[in-house]
């Protein structure tokens, strides 16, 4: 039986796990082997048939296009999603690890991206999706006292992506991003964990 659903109708679960497995066996596979990584060992890995990869992504570009929105989307979520299992430089700090993979599986699909992002529109739009992201979990850090309301969480954005660029690998790079996280710490404890004594702040 095909996994293919009509148009506009979702995957039934089980080829809808498929693809879902597809898409995270493949951002690995593109982070550590780069675009060229072999489709069928990211098939096999997936537990999947070399032609149900090819009936879900066509071609190699677009598994790879599909990987990359995947990441975005998943990004995008998790701001939410880590908000409400973790205090705030927690979650903060798990966010930071997950763009650093994220970026790690991008630069091993660069080459491939570049010709299949050939809007500025959309690179801007994927831009300003992870910006606001980033932003609902530094505001949920100011809002508890624990983070600088100073910093832009773009200026922080580009930092990351920065990060990414010069750390040679992913120890590097979390390291670095731990040092990034320290300086977006408020300096000065909220209000409410003050102690007054004998009538004077303490």
């Amino acid at each position: 039986m095909s996994d293919e659903a009509p148009e506009g109708r979702p995957l039934r679960a089980d080829a809808q796990s498929n693809h879902d497995r597809l898409l995270t066996v493949a951002a690995q596979a593109f982070a550590r082997d780069g675009a060229a990584a072999s489709l069928r060992a990211i098939a096999q890995e997936a537990g999947v048939g070399i032609g149900t990869l090819y009936r879900r992504f066509p071609s190699r570009e677009s598994l790879v296009e599909a990987v990359y929105r995947n990441e975005v989307a998943g990004l995008c979520r998790a701001a939410d999603e880590l908000i409400g299992e973790a205090a705030p430089l927690d979650a903060l700090s798990a966010w930071m690890e997950r763009f650093v993979d994220f970026m790690h599986a991008k630069h091993g699909m660069k080459d491939t991206l570049r010709g299949v992002l050939t809007s500025e529109d959309d690179r801007l739009r994927t831009r300003a999706l992870l910006c606001d992201a980033l932003a609902t979990l530094m505001d949920a850090g100011i809002r508890e006292g624990l983070v600088s309301s100073g910093p832009d969480p773009y200026d922080v954005l580009m930092t990351l992506g920065g990060i990414t660029l010069i750390a040679e690998d992913r120890a590097r790079a979390l390291r670095m991003t731990d040092l990034l996280l320290n300086g977006l710490r408020a300096r000065t404890p909220p209000l409410d964990s003050l102690v007054v004594v004998d009538g004077r702040d303490g």
